[in-house]
């Protein structure tokens, strides 16, 4: 369970104020961290699909996704952390882990239960702070698991830590 309650946080999941597919990124990685994350997706459990164009092929290595040509089409890997809630990671650089949610799909307690427990994870796993920004407003996040204050829940980040 997160400590974030519902009824203070509603808000920053409503796709009016904050776009359907807010950005959900962890900045400063490289590609071990990518790889981390792809490790923690296999031993989680987690249903997922790795795709390439058309094709749905098995999760390559992080490397191999991350040194494609500048021009291919960008590889996804949809990730189920819990029924009805996805996550969509796309393999654009190594210096940013970045994916994107779909925010009607994150509507009451038990889906930021999930939500909040994903991003837990993947912060936990990194040792870095995983942010939430509105969709097109990228820099300045509403939302992040904050792994400096080393709590496991997900803490509004404040406003003077976001860029302007």
């Amino acid at each position: 369970m997160s400590e974030l309650l519902w009824d203070d946080v509603a808000y920053f999941f409503d796709p009016d104020l904050m776009g359907l597919l807010p950005d959900v990124r962890v900045p400063d990685t490289s590609v071990e961290d990518w790889q981390a994350v792809l490790d923690l997706i296999g031993e989680s459990g987690w249903k997922c699909q790795y795709s390439d164009g058309d094709a749905v092929l098995p999760v390559p290595r992080a490397e191999a996704l991350l040194s494609g040509p500048a021009e291919a089409e960008c590889p996804e890997l949809r990730v189920w952390p819990a029924d009805e809630v996805l996550a969509i990671f796309r393999f654009h650089a190594a210096e940013e882990i970045d994916f994107d949610v779909d925010l009607r799909e994150l509507q009451g307690r038990e889906r930021l239960d999930a939500f909040c427990g994903f991003l837990r994870a993947i912060g936990r796993r990194l040792g870095k702070p995983v942010l939430m920004d509105p969709e097109g407003d990228y820099g300045h996040p509403v939302l992040g698991f904050d792994v400096d204050r080393n709590t496991p829940s997900l803490t509004s980040v404040p406003s003077s830590s976001r860029s302007t």
